[in-house]
């Protein structure tokens, strides 16, 4: 191994294997972090809480933590963020403690990283680094394997100048191989940047499939109702709850990366379509809300946004902020797929109330827009469920048809596609009372429908 370079992961450097990865996790604490105000809506999250997050989701990788540790910051250093006595004293306790992986709950710049791994002589990943990995194991779907490798491009593009030195020799060659003199730094950084054309491309088309999908969706039409939330905050068990479906839910940070959709019926009778997203966290790299985008449209084409909140995590309301900013992000722009009032189709699920208690002890369990449930136990799903109902019902017009009792296609119509309040059937047709969207009542009054 080149001096100077870090060991590999399970390697401290003298042959010697150690089993599982040994990590540290570190979390470089500053109060005020920037680009937050003194006017900011909500208070920095609490240092403890922020280290446990980063420790979630180290372990959720298969590294076995042994070292973490806060360092207040005063100010972050451009050589290595942390100040000159914090690394030493992380290096003894790295030193002490055998570790093979530092994780640094900050956004790290390439030089940064470089130099904490010649000082600590071991592995260094950043929080962005660590989501990718995360990502990168969890994608399931082709479509989740294209918006991580896009990341993950987007992302080793700038840190280059991290790897070997092989990197910055000359090489010569003609047009095909490579212009006279460009070094092999500048060929990978080509080939990254193909390759992320080519993978863009490829996320256009499943955007385009999507649409089309929604496109279809709309001529049933079923309203489409999306979980969004926090990372582990019960978004699967709680479609589980409400679909029946086997959907993988664990109590683990983003245990779920790729879309499901399940159909679902509300006590009206009238259906609709859940839908289960990826969950989202604070200081969500950029690079994965772009390339999650395509995900994200279907959060952006709902009739409903489902706000599913953990209200027994001590940070809930940063977790809220959090997730409104993501949203706020979407909605911004001039191509954003989120329009202006997307705020009026949010609706937040207290989740988790069994932790507390029950629903009766959720603070603002019961506040108009929210509504407290347990998705584990099942308590305040049927108020969830009302719930939905009477949001999907605020806009639609009640109209009544005398339907020929012969035309049995029409009168299943309405019951498929509406809300069938009163039905009295006479000798010559069937007087029916129904709710109906006003898109459906359009269709269905066509000389056509």
């Amino acid at each position: 191994m080149e001096p100077g370079l870090p060991a590999p992961a399970n390697d401290r450097g003298d042959g010697t294997e150690t089993g599982p990865t040994r990590a540290a996790v570190i979390l470089p604490y500053e109060r005020q972090p920037r680009g937050l105000g003194p006017q900011q809506d909500t208070a920095p999250r609490a240092a403890e809480a922020r280290l446990a997050e980063a420790v979630g989701l180290a372990a959720s990788i298969g590294v076995t933590i042994v070292h973490q540790a806060i360092y207040p910051l005063r100010e972050r250093r451009p050589s290595t963020y942390l100040g000159e006595g914090q690394v030493a004293a992380a290096r003894q306790a790295i030193d002490d403690q055998r570790v093979a992986l530092v994780v640094v709950d900050a956004a790290l710049s390439p030089v940064q990283q470089r130099n904490l791994e010649r000082e600590w002589r071991c592995k260094v990943i950043d929080r962005t680094g660590l989501i990718l990995e995360i990502f990168g194991e969890r994608a399931r779907t082709k479509e989740g394997s294209l918006q991580v490798e896009l990341a993950h491009l987007d992302y080793q593009r700038t840190r280059l100048v991290r790897s070997w030195t092989h990197l910055e020799r000359q090489r010569g060659g003609f047009g095909f191989l490579g212009g006279p003199g460009e070094s092999q730094i500048e060929i990978d950084r080509r080939l990254i940047t193909d390759r992320m054309v080519k993978l863009k491309k490829e996320l256009e088309q499943v955007r385009r499939t999507r649409g089309l999908h929604r496109r279809q969706r709309e001529k049933v039409p079923y309203p489409v109702i999306a979980l969004v939330g926090y990372t582990n905050a019960g978004k699967s068990t709680l479609f589980n709850a409400l679909t029946g479906a086997g959907v993988y839910a664990q109590d683990q940070l983003f245990a779920t990366l790729d879309p499901t959709m399940r159909g679902i019926r509300l006590p009206s009778g009238r259906r609709a379509i859940l839908s289960d997203t990826v969950g989202f966290i604070s200081e969500l790299p950029t690079q994965l809300v772009e390339a999650f985008r395509a995900t994200l449209e279907e959060v952006a084409a709902a009739d409903i946004i489902l706000h599913v909140r953990d209200v027994a995590h001590p940070d809930t309301a940063a977790q809220r902020a959090d997730v409104l900013s993501v949203l706020e992000e979407m909605a911004a722009g001039a191509n954003a797929p989120l329009d202006e009032g997307w705020q009026r189709r949010v609706l937040e699920v207290l989740n988790k109330a069994d932790l507390l208690g029950g629903v009766g002890s959720v603070p603002g369990g019961s506040a108009e827009g929210a509504v407290a449930v347990s998705a584990l136990t099942g308590e305040g799903l049927p108020q969830l469920l009302e719930a939905l109902d009477a949001r999907l019902s605020a806009n639609m017009e009640t109209v009544r048809y005398a339907i020929p009792s012969a035309d049995g296609a029409r009168l299943a119509w309405l019951y498929r596609h509406g809300e069938v309040i009163e039905r009295a059937d006479t000798e010559k047709d069937v007087q029916v009372t129904v709710r109906l969207s006003p898109t459906d009542r359009a269709r269905f009054e066509q000389p056509s429908a």
